[in-house]
């Protein structure tokens, strides 16, 4: 079976006025269809630059990066923009909703930009709602429900177009410990259920502790690519949350 993400020797540095500034060295890391992956490391380990590259919102210096195998550095903006939409749903600290249109229209919104017809782009939102519990909010604006609502309402909208993977930078970043803890069971499920790949970018060793897979940065470098272990997180997996 051909992986979802293929990367090969990868290298990023940034130029600045002392010189170039290495970030990644040398990275290998590939995902499978279904796996379930946290990246963590200490700040200034490179994780941010990774996921950007890995979302195609940034480019390596140097190296091969595929995504479900289409070479993406050979892949010019329109087919990079295409990629984004169709293969890769986004989760963000930040949550990046529009504050002052409807949950449903917000989850929408990646349908827009598909050019899927207004009647069918709300049913599919509205289904995508239900999915994380909030069809009853659909019509609510982001600032008439609770940050951890708001996150629901983002994978809603990370889901909307089907993706093959979804990255999450951060995604509990911004909540408390109990919301946090119902949003890794959401990504859980998915995963599990649904068979949808997920690559968690955290420093939080309690989300980490969800993934099947742990890479560790430290220095733009690859220091650890295997199980999820109490070892390496320093905790057990988290119980459920009651429903």
């Amino acid at each position: 079976m051909n992986p979802v993400i293929e990367i090969s020797d990868l290298y990023k540095e940034y130029d600045t006025a002392a010189g170039a500034v290495p970030v990644l060295k040398g990275v290998n890391f590939s995902v499978a269809k279904g796996d379930f992956v946290a990246v963590m490391g200490p700040s200034g380990s490179g994780k941010s630059t990774f996921m950007n590259i890995l979302g195609c919102l940034d480019v390596a210096t140097k190296g091969s990066y595929r995504l479900t195998g289409r070479d993406v550095g050979q892949l010019d903006s329109d087919e990079l923009a295409h990629l984004r939409n169709q293969v890769i749903g986004f989760v963000f600290q930040g949550f990046n909703l529009l504050p002052r249109a409807s949950l449903l229209d917000n989850v929408a919104l990646p349908l827009v930009y598909r050019g899927i017809a207004r009647n069918e782009r709300r049913a599919r939102a509205l289904a995508m709602l239900e999915k994380v519990n909030l069809g009853k909010f659909a019509e609510y604006a982001p600032t008439h429900i609770s940050g951890g609502q708001q996150q629901r309402v983002a994978i809603a909208r990370a889901l909307a177009n089907e993706p093959k993977l979804i990255l999450a930078d951060e995604p509990t970043g911004n909540l408390d410990t109990h919301t946090s803890q119902e949003i890794m069971e959401l990504f859980s499920g998915l995963n599990r259920d649904e068979g949808i790949t997920v690559v968690v970018v955290t420093h939080e060793p309690d989300v980490a502790a969800y993934a099947s897979r742990l890479v560790r940065l430290v220095d733009g470098e690859v220091a650890y690519d295997g199980p999820v272990t109490r070892a390496e997180t320093g905790v057990i997996r988290m119980p459920e949350v009651a429903s």
